[in-house]
């Protein structure tokens, strides 16, 4: 019987700033590894689940062959996860229900996030799922600072009534005009971070790829292609989650960003996947 959530890792290893950074170690493990032992950590604790990373290389294919990681060889004409994951999906020979893109560069991706993703795909109305972080107002603070000189780092969502996706930015949203007087009113921001992880109906996947493109999706503007299911009229279920005092950061796109994914396991521990 074909698993009914299938949890794929894409895997790329040409890197402009880390070259084969799948393979790249983190506190020893290397970083695919730690990713798949996130999902496999999933798989035990949900039925008809399962995981597999997708990569167009064969030296990562090898490498998670020789530790006992599933791994699928996709195209290597592939130009982002999404695809990876409707190349991987095209050939099995049975189609899973739900589809979750777990990014192979995030070895921080919390357990309990992709569990809650997973509860919304089984318990809730959508097309995509996809979780969020409402902020405090110190994070607020934190992410007003960090767009002076990285105007174009982080995603914002507004969030409807019924716990739908209205809209995605790159700027922050919505705007907050009277933050003093914002602050005196609301215990927290009305601002919520997006994390970048999607699960997505096997219909609504196939879909993507047969949408017209969102004008606010390419890269002069928005740059963001969950834009094209708003633009087209899917619903985009937005999972509240947080990080339980944990820090995180953003994908591993540089030695840099390993130390700071070091430091972080340093000062908070490795994640319970028992």
């Amino acid at each position: 019987m074909a698993a009914k959530i299938l949890l794929v890792i894409p895997a790329r290893y040409a890197s402009t700033r880390l070259p084969g950074k799948p393979l790249v170690k983190i506190a020893g493990v290397e970083m695919i590894r730690r990713v798949a032992d996130i999902a496999a950590c999933i798989c035990r604790h949900n039925a008809e689940c399962d995981y597999v990373v997708a990569t167009d290389d064969g030296r990562i294919a090898s490498f998670c062959d020789g530790v006992g990681v599933p791994v699928q060889m996709t195209s290597d004409t592939c130009r982002s996860g999404t695809e990876r994951c409707w190349d991987v999906v095209q050939h099995r020979a049975e189609r899973p229900a739900f589809v979750v893109n777990l990014q192979g560069d995030n070895p921080l991706c919390p357990p309990w996030v992709i569990q809650q993703l997973i509860d919304a795909c089984r318990s809730a109305q959508g097309d995509v799922f996809t979780p969020c972080i409402r902020l405090s107002w110190e994070e607020y603070d934190r992410l007003v600072e960090s767009k002076k000189t990285t105007p174009y780092s982080g995603t914002t969502v507004l969030v409807s009534h019924t716990g739908y996706a209205l809209a995605f930015s790159k700027n922050i949203i919505p705007a907050v005009r009277k933050p003093d007087k914002a602050r005196e009113q609301m215990p927290f921001s009305p601002v919520r971070r997006h994390v970048g992880l999607y699960a997505y109906t096997i219909d609504a996947l196939q879909a993507y790829f047969q949408l017209p493109e969102s004008p606010y999706e390419v890269g002069c503007v928005e740059g963001l292609e969950q834009m094209r299911f708003l633009y087209n009229g899917l619903r985009i279920k937005i999972v509240e989650t947080d990080y339980r005092g944990r820090k995180t950061t953003a994908g591993v796109d540089s030695l840099e960003d390993v130390q700071r994914v070091e430091a972080i396991l340093r000062e908070y521990g490795e994640f319970d996947l028992s």
